[in-house]
């Protein structure tokens, strides 16, 4: 590494003195880190750097660090590296070292150097490595599967479905796992940590013992309102404390939740509302975000829900009149009053393949898919964050969410059947609000999706932030997920806590968990994964849809096997198959299960995600069809033809941009500032009518067509990344 000189240093944003006290440290430092960029950086990042450094210092001694850095041979340079000790901490690390000798007839003794073998057991010996799993989490069965997994059992009512059945014959109930008291988990424990926005002092809790009974309130009421085994229950609330309580209890009496996200119009509430057949919806009079009360359940009642059951978004009574079908969260909870014991319930036992969530994506169609999650997805949750985040007993877990995407459920299984304490804040991430919760609460790992990250940078809401609780003695742990990150958005999240590791972790809401991750027994580069999760294969697909060798670099669509604990093996109101694996090549004998995503895996092993390579995009983290938005934005003005909605990667990386591209009718003579016009246009119609985290970024010319006249958004996609500047 060229030593920066204290011009250098002092252009980066260092005073005179403090930068030559500074070249004096970074020298001590160099001499004895030695030859290595990476094993200089490690020395830099560890004793060298600190958080209240300017962050152009941080940038200026990663970027000289790996200034010569082959990234073509190499991959990515690793920006955080374990030491043995960390890693044979972890929760895989430790379970490496008590199972290896039976597993292979030695101990792993160095969990890095043994962890892609691990790895590669967990996927060919399925039945092994989840009876160890299941076992560390001790999901308390009422009966105990028969196997592990079944390749025989390949259909569900006639229809195909690959990848075989998961833990036959066995019953559970979901919501009991995460009650069920262990050697981690005790009822005295704190389950749930919460603030509301707009109180940056205090902070409120509920025990395990406390969260249960009044889950078991919930489950009694639904009871006695004649709400009976698999009815579907929508939820339409913010994450806070009393929705993981109703969710908890829903499926605790063997319902089935319906999960909408509260950011939703009444016409997509009224279109999950139909899809699912929910027999009633809990949601909040109003949400309080920024001082201001915004509608929520006039939002429900013009959606033509069921009858619905309404919590006060703030302190007091209800500030809307209901209709007279619905029930007031005191009203509904009273209802379990006369029993003897309304805080008690005996969670109804479900199979394996019983429904306990329904969640939504967009698919190609512009219809949302309504992918059930069964009583066994959940497994797959607690297990990402069991072996991946490295969640553990007395952790605090935040993530910003939703119980309407995968990450609001995600998040309650992973932290509660860990024994970990989840802490929510009721109000938005984006502030100095948000930040002081996560310092006060003792984050331990905090989840994160780019835009947030971005906007922090942005706002310099973390300055003065204490983020040192983020694991002190072990690796972790920030995890980002949603969408794609970017260098040097990481490389400054990375800085506020004192490189801490990213886990950069991507999935889906038809796997219940990730596919692809980072790993605390690996070394993590910027804006990458290091490695397929546990229990999964991943496969680059090249231009003839056959996957490239394992250890091959390469970029295509991604696939993966089709044998995935608590994925899904049937869609609501969609053919699965048709969907999931129509079409797709064999390996080793199974249908391989499309995915969606164009994925690139680099040398030195990591993988890389450049978004669809479908007619769908992820904005925001969140999945859309073009042809959703293409109906609104034809329908937003009578000049308007026809419109392509894509989304863009700008350059350098990045969540994706919506570009719309608008076709004018040929009557239209006068363009001029039209495209304006009609981005304001698109604007308006979008936020109104689908979603207000969406924005028209663009609007150009023709749209390219294949010979059988369909739009080829990959060329749009193609030709608009050449004019990312504009985004």
């Amino acid at each position: 590494m060229e030593e920066p000189s204290i011009e250098e240093l002092v252009d980066a944003g260092l005073g005179h003195e403090e930068a030559r006290s500074f070249h004096w440290k970074l020298n001590q430092s160099l001499r004895a880190s030695g030859e290595s960029p990476s094993s200089i950086w490690r020395s830099l990042s560890k004793n060298v750097l600190a958080p209240s450094h300017p962050f152009r210092l941080h940038q200026l001694l990663y970027h000289s660090c790996y200034k010569n850095w082959d990234s073509a041979r190499l991959g990515p340079p690793p920006v955080w590296i374990p030491s043995l000790a960390q890693a044979k901490s972890t929760n895989l690390g430790r379970t490496m070292d008590t199972y290896g000798r039976d597993l292979f007839g030695c101990s792993f003794f160095d969990p890095i150097t043994n962890f892609a073998e691990f790895q590669r057991f967990s996927v060919e010996n399925p039945d092994v490595y989840w009876r160890i799993v299941l076992q560390e989490l001790e999901i308390p069965f009422v009966e105990q599967p028969s196997r592990i997994l079944d390749m025989e059992r390949n259909e569900i009512d006639g229809e195909p479905c690959p990848g075989g059945q998961w833990l036959c014959e066995a019953t559970l109930n979901a919501a009991e796992c995460c009650f069920q008291e262990s050697r981690c988990r005790k009822a005295f424990n704190t389950a749930i940590l919460w603030r509301d926005e707009g109180n940056d002092t205090g902070l409120n809790s509920l025990t395990l013992s406390e969260l249960r009974s009044q889950s078991c309130r919930v489950a009694n009421s639904l009871e006695r309102l004649g709400f009976s085994s698999g009815d579907a229950v929508a939820i339409n609330m913010p994450m806070t404390p009393v929705s993981v309580v109703v969710y908890l209890g829903i499926v605790l009496c063997g319902c089935v939740v319906v999960s909408i996200a509260d950011s939703f119009s009444s016409s997509e509430i009224e279109t999950r509302l139909n899809i699912s057949k929910a027999k009633a919806i809990f949601t909040q009079d109003v949400i309080v975000r920024g001082g201001k009360d915004l509608a929520l359940y006039t939002r429900v009642v013009d959606a033509n829900a069921p009858r619905a059951f309404v919590i006060p978004g703030k302190a007091g009574a209800l500030t809307v009149e209901l209709r007279s079908n619905d029930m007031s969260w005191d009203e509904f909870l009273a209802v379990s009053t006369g029993l003897a014991r309304p805080q008690e319930y005996k969670g109804v036992a479900q199979s394996g393949e019983a429904f306990s969530n329904i969640l939504f994506s967009s698919g190609t169609t512009g219809d949302p898919k309504a992918i059930p999650w069964t009583h066994l997805t959940p497994i797959k949750a607690a297990a990402d964050g069991w072996a991946h985040q490295d969640i553990r007993s007395r952790d605090v877990v935040s993530w910003p969410t939703n119980l309407g995407w995968m990450m609001g459920p995600w998040l309650v299984y992973a932290t509660l059947v860990n024994g970990a304490t989840i802490a929510l804040y009721n109000g938005s991430p984006l502030g100095r609000g948000f930040a002081k919760f996560v310092q006060d609460a003792k984050v331990t790992m905090l989840g994160v999706v780019p835009s947030i990250v971005r906007h922090w940078k942005t706002t310099k809401c973390l300055d003065d932030i204490d983020l040192s609780h983020i694991r002190r003695e072990h690796p972790s742990d920030l995890c980002s997920t949603g969408e794609a990150s970017t260098v040097d958005d990481y490389l400054w999240l990375m800085s506020k806590a004192s490189y801490k590791p990213v886990i950069e972790y991507c999935g889906g809401t038809e796997i219940g968990g990730g596919f692809v991750t980072g790993s605390l027994l690996q070394p993590q580069a910027l804006a990458s994964f290091s490695t397929p999760a546990m229990g999964c294969d991943v496969f680059i697909l090249d231009e003839a849809g056959i996957p490239l060798p394992s250890e091959m670099p390469g970029i295509g669509e991604c696939a993966l096997d089709s044998s995935m604990l608590g994925a899904s093996r049937i869609l609501l109101n969609a053919n699965h198959f048709n969907i999931y694996f129509k079409g797709m090549p064999k390996h080793n004998g199974k249908t391989l299960r499309r995915h969606g995503d164009e994925f690139e895996r680099t040398p030195g092993g990591f993988y890389k995600a450049h978004g669809r390579v479908d007619d769908t995009m992820n904005l925001g983290g969140i999945k859309v069809s073009s042809v959703e938005i293409e109906r609104i934005c034809n329908a937003a003005d009578q000049r308007v033809l026809e419109t392509a909605a894509i989304g863009v990667s700008p350059t350098g990386g990045g969540p994706e941009k919506l570009c719309v591209i608008a076709v004018l009718k040929a009557e239209v003579t006068d363009k001029t500032d039209i495209s304006s016009e009609l981005k304001l246009r698109f604007n308006a119609a979008i936020q109104r009518k689908l979603n207000p985290l969406f924005k028209a970024i663009e609007i150009a010319g023709s749209l390219p067509r294949t010979a059988s006249n369909k739009v080829m958004r990959r060329t749009l996609r193609s030709q608009s990344t050449k004019r990312t500047s504009l985004l």
